[in-house]
């Protein structure tokens, strides 16, 4: 291979003249890194797989700055395999080319095999994915990738399917903290050559602020750090103030298309449906400081309405449909204050799915059965000679009996698919149906008709 190719295929990121702490302070070892104990704890399969040199194909996913890289570095310097590093941003076909054929040399002239390791690599098209499918299939290569997607959507099936997914978490308050004190101890890659002074409550306040990111919370630190003029004796005072200054905003970890889009949708209208304001009102107020779109939200209350609260309280239905027009008329950031209103009311109305469950049976019975024809008596007789053809004959005007009913069949076949629970205002609809029900079975047995229930 040329010099070029040497410097394409780097074990270690290209140097630069000022790299920040976060990259000073990748760990090198397993004891070096932070977090991700389900995975990485003595006794844990992957520890088990990298101390052995064992660890076949796979794919680290989780949000930024958990230790993705951090992780495939560590598994660079452990293992007695070769390792090339390609980037999912600007890689190429040619370049996963070049990669497998130096795998392929180094195989047959030393016996030695390759780990590639690909950052980030849900940016590789299907073809460049594809590419990599038949040498991880041979044994070529055994592939490292990273990505911050859900690793069964942004990834081909085929390379999943011959990967270990490995799932990393954002980082504890813990871990954060301890990243924090040996970056300050450590002289060589990190701020031990300076001589500060953390509060505790300052490094509380990075680590919170990071929300799990590793990256984000050293960096910091060092903003706060290397901004902060020193005492008359050369001491570094980092304060809970200095480390507000040094993070201005936190920034919350959401995808607008992608799983935080999805997964915190999903946890709002659970919580919701689960009678928790506590809950919907976090899921809600993380989305709308996400930058999420209100209408989205305001659309998907409307449908929980009938989904969730249907007739146990109908009420519901205009409370979201109000919050909807609310957003389209108002905008944010006041139309949070109708979001919030109508996330409450719903969590805390009483709950019923039997109206959407009851169209569900409808509907399998259209699909999946004898389509019923619609009797004679039903039949529009609104038009020149329907009579003729004895449209609407015995059909009986209900509110020309009492109480606006009579027993009267409106399918032939006498199915029934609604069945009302006794929570809120549906117990009512209940005990009317019940009463309609029974009437109707009485004409059709020939039996008496029952004495109608006291509500």
């Amino acid at each position: 291979m040329s010099d070029e190719d040497d410097d394409l295929f780097r074990t270690d990121p290209v140097a630069t003249p000022d790299p920040p702490l976060s990259t000073r302070m990748r760990p090198r070892t397993l004891d070096e890194y932070a977090g991700q104990r389900h995975l990485l704890a003595p006794g844990k399969l992957l520890r088990r797989a990298i101390e052995a040199d064992r660890l076949s194909s796979a794919i680290f996913h989780g949000p930024p700055g958990v230790g993705k890289t951090s992780l495939a570095e560590v598994i660079a310097h452990a293992t007695k395999a070769r390792f090339l590093r390609l980037s999912g941003v600007g890689g190429t076909v040619a370049d996963i080319r070049r990669a497998v054929a130096q795998a392929e040399d180094w195989l047959n002239r030393d016996g030695i095999r390759t780990i590639v390791f690909i950052d980030e690599i849900h940016r590789f098209n299907r073809a460049q994915q594809d590419a990599l499918l038949p040498e991880v299939e041979r044994g070529v290569i055994r592939l490292l990738g990273a990505t911050t997607e859900n690793p069964m959507f942004a990834i081909n099936g085929p390379l999943v399917s011959r990967s270990q997914l490995f799932g990393l978490k954002p980082l504890e308050l813990a871990d954060l903290i301890a990243l924090q004190h040996r970056a300050l101890a450590d002289a060589e890659r990190g701020l031990g050559a300076l001589a500060v002074d953390l509060d505790e409550a300052a490094a509380q306040h990075l680590a919170t602020a990071a929300d799990g990111d590793a990256r984000k919370c050293l960096n910091a630190l060092e903003i706060a750090v290397r901004t902060t003029p020193p005492s008359a004796a050369g001491r570094i005072h980092v304060t809970r103030e200095v480390a507000e200054e040094s993070v201005q905003e936190k920034m919350v970890v959401y995808d607008g298309t992608g799983d935080g889009h999805y997964d915190t949708i999903s946890a709002f209208i659970k919580s919701v449906r689960g009678s928790d304001p506590d809950a919907a009102l976090y899921w809600l107020a993380l989305m709308l400081h996400a930058g999420e779109d209100p209408r989205f939200i305001a659309r998907r209350l409307v449908i929980l309405a009938s989904e969730d609260i249907g007739m146990a309280d109908s009420r519901g239905l205009l409370v979201a449909e109000a919050a909807h027009r609310a957003v389209e008329f108002v905008g944010l950031p006041e139309a949070r204050i109708n979001l919030a209103h109508a996330t409450v009311y719903l969590a805390t109305a009483p709950k019923s799915n039997r109206a959407y469950a009851a169209l569900d049976r409808a509907t399998e019975d259209v699909t999946k059965g004898r389509t019923l024809a619609v009797p004679t008596h039903l039949k529009s007789a609104a038009y020149s000679g329907a009579k003729r053809l004895g449209h609407g004959r015995g059909y009986q005007y209900s509110h020309d009996h009492e109480g606006a009913y009579i027993p009267q069949a409106y399918l032939p076949e006498g199915r029934r698919y609604y069945d009302p629970t006794d929570h809120g205002e549906e117990k009512r609809v209940a005990e009317r149906l019940a009463w309609w029900r029974a009437q109707f079975d009485a004409a059709q047995g020939g039996g008496a008709t029952p004495e109608p229930e006291k509500s």
